[in-house]
């Protein structure tokens, strides 16, 4: 009888494993945001409590993040802003020639685009080193000189979620457009937002305040910033938010040490 019911358990495992090695990776970000107050997989509690992610202001758009297990990642990346080694990941949005490259250096392993082919929006999710991607397009307007006569192309923008060491880590990209409850839903929680304030190429700043205040982030780190007074951001987004000015361009930063009021962290060493 044993024996029987061994074989049964042993047959049901091995029916069972592959089906579960071909589900999609899991989001703990979007966990978090739909869970109970205080809800937490124990793992992902414990990896938060002493790992480090290094965040580094390359420029423009493009951010470094140089995760715990030594992946590093260049959010909009053209080639133009580089800090240190290459990235082994770099993720672009196509709204211009600052935020892509169709020619990236091909030491480069992982190349993920912002924007897909055929009219289908990009579909990022998947497991790189010790961080989960994924993406939540969005649309922007089109390209000077596209004479194709819509003003918007569907899905051409992508907001880049980074999972790692406990950190939910958002990259708004070349955003066009305020977004809905649905965009925030799949986009979950985030601990650190890359906003671009601009308030012209972008978004008004009025709208990129709304959403700011609506993620409500522990860290917002500003990007594309050129020349807007940054106390025109900061008059905008309400005084639950304050400011911290450092001299240096890279941001060192783990889950227990995430400020306990949301921040505006601008790192000025460029």
């Amino acid at each position: 009888m044993w024996r029987l019911v061994s074989a049964a358990l042993a047959l049901f495992g091995a029916t069972l494993s592959p089906a579960l090695a071909q589900q999609p990776p899991r989001s703990e970000c979007l966990a978090m945001a739909n869970a109970a107050p205080r809800a937490m997989p124990v793992a992902f509690r414990q990896v938060a409590a002493t790992a480090e992610v290094e965040i580094t202001y390359a420029g423009h758009s493009t951010y470094f993040i140089d995760t715990p297990g030594g992946l590093r990642i260049a959010t909009d990346y053209s080639g133009a802003y580089q800090v240190g080694r290459l990235p082994d990941v770099v993720t672009m949005n196509r709204a211009h020639s600052t935020h892509y490259t169709l020619f990236p250096d091909k030491r480069i392993p992982h190349v993920l685009h912002g924007w897909g082919e055929d009219g289908k929006p990009a579909v990022v999710s998947e497991r790189i080193g010790d961080t989960f991607i994924r993406n939540v397009t969005t649309d922007i307007r089109r390209y000077f000189g596209d004479d194709s006569g819509a003003d918007m192309i569907r899905d051409g923008n992508s907001i880049f979620i980074f999972e790692v060491a406990g950190l939910c880590i958002g990259h708004l990209g070349h955003l066009h457009h305020k977004l809905d409850d649905s965009h925030f839903a799949e986009i979950g929680r985030l601990d650190i937002v890359m906003v671009p304030i601009d308030g012209t190429y972008t978004m008004s700043l009025d709208g990129v305040s709304e959403i700011t205040k609506r993620l409500r982030a522990s860290v917002v780190l500003p990007m594309h910033r050129f020349a807007t007074p940054l106390d025109d951001f900061m008059r905008r987004i309400g005084q639950q938010f304050e400011i911290d000015r450092r001299t240096e361009r890279s941001l060192r930063i783990s889950r227990d040490t995430l400020p306990s009021t949301p921040t505006v962290i601008i790192l000025e060493g460029v």
